[in-house]
């Protein structure tokens, strides 16, 4: 088999490592793909026309599939998804892997999904939505004189990781407003607001397997539990980001909470896939808080997450092309989801800066042998090679990231910092704590 993965993150390198184990695959297009993907073994970039969600790419990546015979293309990112990439591909009879255009709204838009959630009884935070700055205050204001708890601001659309505020007083959900409502500092992404009631607790990630088509039961296999950790410095302080690190499994996701998970929110969210007729063939993100053992739901994404890919991938005791399959010719729920034991632990380093400014082209060295001692696999995601010259050399904000297995959490996390420091660039930064403690978010 011949495969393409859309993207060019670390999500993407490490479904492209796990998709080359399978013996049944060939080769593995990535697009447009970076420095890792560029490497890895079976793997080969593909360069897209435009950005990876417009027209143009949706048609050069069509006719690219159909020519070279590609069995299945699997989509990483999130934009794609809302802009109906699967729904090209489907019609012109071509394989791939995730929701439709109508389907991809769950994760596009907070109102949708909020909507979606009420009318299948999905427990979730209470929320309002708001197109008017006015209104939108008022509430804000009206909130702050009840109670002493944060308030949670979120654009309605797809805003890559910088949609969500929370505001501790009404001076910063006022800022935040007016940032998103007003000065469109998140484009058309902010127009609208969903305001929602803070909800303390753990964080968790459920990443799944879906298979839903209109007319028939569908499935939704859930994988282990994973957490990330969003914010950008030590203890969980400092601003959100895409991404510093994550874990796999969850050590204090209990047996009571998944199965609470899957009566309060997965059970329903399929119901409601069914019913409202979607064609949902692909993967989703549940973002979870849990409190005790009660589990509400955050947010949905429409596709696998990004860093929780990069821990879960080397757990993954099976075919990860077998599992594409099988969701797409409807076998998902016989489907054996294998789980290696142990834990993995995967921090990310960022360049300085981020998530604000941060400086591109700085050339990252790698002690291969101390490297290659841990076990740990290097998952590039914001680093490129440049022509004429060896090596890897920055490209985004968050770089690359080291996953390592380990038989306990903290034999995995040893190993992955032992990792870590067998790397350096100019500026290179990352937490330390990655998986110390639950708080840590």
């Amino acid at each position: 088999m011949k495969l393409l993965v859309i993207g060019s993150g670390g999500r993407e390198h490490a479904i492209a490592w796990k998709l080359a184990q399978s013996a049944q695959v060939k080769r593995v297009y990535v697009a447009p793909g970076n420095g890792g993907t560029r490497t890895e073994g079976k793997g080969e970039n593909l360069p897209v026309p435009g950005t990876i969600a417009s027209q143009e790419a949706q048609e050069a990546l069509f006719a690219f599939a159909r020519q070279q015979g590609i069995s299945l293309t699997l989509v990483g990112p999130e934009t794609p998804l809302a802009a109906g990439m699967v729904d090209r591909f489907r019609a012109g009879g071509l394989a791939i892997i995730g929701p439709d255009k109508n389907a991809a709204q769950l994760e596009g838009s907070k109102v949708f999904a909020k909507s979606f959630m009420a009318k299948y009884g999905v427990r979730t935070a209470q929320s309002r939505s708001f197109t008017g700055y006015a209104q939108a205050l008022d509430y804000a204001a009206e909130h702050f004189k009840r109670t002493l708890d944060p308030l949670v601001i979120k654009a309605d659309g797809l805003a890559g990781g910088k949609g969500v505020i929370i505001a501790e007083q009404y001076a910063q959900a006022n800022a935040a407003l007016a940032s998103f409502m007003q000065e469109g500092s998140l484009g058309t992404a902010g127009k609208t607001v969903v305001l929602e009631t803070f909800l303390g607790g753990n964080e968790v990630s459920v990443l799944a397997a879906v298979s839903v088509v209109p007319g028939k039961p569908g499935t939704i296999l859930p994988f282990i539990a994973a957490r990330d950790h969003k914010r950008r410095f030590e203890g969980g302080q400092g601003p959100n980001t895409g991404g510093m690190g994550a874990i796999a499994p969850v050590p204090d996701f209990s047996a009571a909470a998944e199965a609470d998970f899957r009566s309060a929110i997965l059970e329903p969210t399929l119901r409601g896939m069914e019913q409202e007729g979607m064609d949902y063939r692909g993967f989703i993100f549940f973002g979870l808080m849990v409190q005790d053992t009660r589990c509400f739901l955050l947010e949905y994404n429409v596709r696998l997450g990004d860093p929780e890919t990069q821990a879960l991938a080397p757990l993954m005791d099976f075919d990860l092309a077998e599992l594409c399959h099988a969701m797409l010719d409807g076998s998902l729920a016989c489907f054996p989801l294998r789980w290696k034991a142990g834990a993995v632990c995967a921090p990310v380093a960022v360049a300085e800066g981020y998530p604000g400014a941060y400086r591109t082209g700085v050339p990252i060295t790698l002690d291969r042998e101390t490297f290659s001692q841990t076990g740990a696999v290097l998952f590039i995601a914001g680093a490129e090679t440049q022509a004429a010259i060896p090596g890897l050399y920055t490209s985004g904000g968050r770089v690359l990231g080291v996953s390592a297995w380990g038989a306990n959490p903290e034999e995995a996390r040893n190993r992955a910092y032992q990792g870590m420091g067998a790397i350096r660039f100019e500026g290179m930064a990352y937490r330390t704590d990655i998986g110390r403690s639950p708080s840590h978010v």
